[in-house]
C-alpha cells in the first residue's frame, strides 16, 4: 500500500484571509491535495472569486465574509461552515497587515491597528476554532509567522511585535491543546513578494538588502509556501506541534554569504 499522509481528501479547511496572497495560494493548493476549502475575508467580491477558484478545482466551499477584528463574524463562519460540512479540521491564520513607520512616529492608532490584527486577530480566530477543534479532538492549526518574529526589521516596530507575539501564540496553545489532538504549527515565510509588502520591495534599497541576506539571491514564490502548509495540514505531521517552520531561502542560517 502507499503511502498517503498527505491526502487531505474528506478534510474540511478554513482560512481566515484567504481571499489573496499567501492565504488565497495555500487554500488553492490544500483543495489540490484534496480538501474541500473555504476562503474568507471582509470583502464580498473577493471572498466569491476564491470560493470559485476552489470549486474549479473540483471542491466544495461557500461564499462568508469575516472581519479577525469582529468576533462574532468568526462565531458565523464557524456555525456556517459546521453546518454545511459537520466539522472544521484545518484552520489556517493568514489575515494581516503592515506598515513602514519609523517608530518614534508610529501613532497609537497604527500601532493598535497592525497589532488587532496580526496578533489580537489570531487570538479571536484561534479561540472560535480552536473551542471547536479541542471539543472533536482533532485539529490542524496554521499560523503566518515572519521573519519580524526571529530578527529586527527596520521601521516596523509594531508588525515585528505582532509577529513575535504569534510566534509565542502558536508555541503556547500547541502545548495546552496537544492532549486533545490539535496540533498548531506556523509556517514563517523569507521574503516573498506580496500585495502587502511590494512597495516595500521592489526597486528599493530595503529589498536589495533582503536579497543580499538570502543565500537563494532570489525573492520566494507563493506557491512554495503550499507544500508546507499541506505537510502541517496533514496526517504526516501527526507528531508535529509548537513549530515554526522556515520557508526562507536560508534567510535565517545566513552569516557570510560569500
Amino acid at each position: 500500500m502507499r503511502y498517503n499522509g498527505f491526502d487531505l481528501n474528506g478534510k474540511v479547511a478554513v482560512i481566515v484571509g484567504g481571499t489573496s496572497g499567501i492565504g488565497q495560494t495555500i487554500g488553492r493548493g490544500l483543495a489540490e491535495a484534496g480538501a474541500d476549502v473555504i476562503p474568507t475575508g471582509r470583502r464580498v467580491e473577493m471572498v466569491e472569486a476564491a470560493a470559485r477558484e476552489i470549486e474549479g478545482l473540483g471542491q466544495r466551499s461557500l461564499r462568508i465574509c469575516s472581519d479577525v477584528l469582529d468576533r462574532a463574524s468568526l462565531q458565523d463562519l464557524l456555525n456556517n461552515v459546521v453546518a454545511e460540512f459537520g466539522k472544521v479540521d484545518i484552520l489556517v491564520n493568514a489575515a494581516g497587515r503592515t506598515k513602514r513607520t519609523s517608530f518614534l512616529e508610529v501613532e497609537e492608532n497604527e500601532w493598535n491597528d497592525i497589532v488587532n490584527t496580526n496578533l489580537t486577530g489570531a487570538y479571536r480566530v484561534s479561540q472560535v476554532f480552536g473551542r471547536h477543534m479541542v471539543e472533536r479532538k482533532y485539529g490542524r492549526i496554521i499560523n503566518i509567522a515572519s521573519l519580524g518574529s526571529f530578527v529586527g526589521l527596520y521601521e516596523v516596530a509594531a508588525y515585528g511585535a505582532s509577529k513575535s507575539g504569534l510566534a509565542s501564540l502558536t508555541r503556547t496553545l500547541a502545548i495546552e491543546w496537544a492532549r486533545y489532538g490539535v496540533c498548531v504549527n506556523a509556517i514563517m515565510p523569507g521574503v516573498f513578494r506580496t500585495a502587502l509588502n511590494e512597495k516595500l520591495l521592489d526597486g528599493t534599497p530595503r529589498g536589495q538588502e533582503f536579497l543580499m541576506r538570502t543565500p537563494m539571491k532570489r525573492f520566494g514564490k507563493v506557491e512554495e509556501l503550499v507544500g508546507s502548509a499541506i505537510f502541517l495540514a496533514s496526517e504526516a505531521a501527526s507528531f508535529v506541534t509548537g513549530t515554526i517552520l522556515q520557508v526562507d531561502g536560508g534567510f535565517l542560517a545566513s552569516g557570510v554569504n560569500q
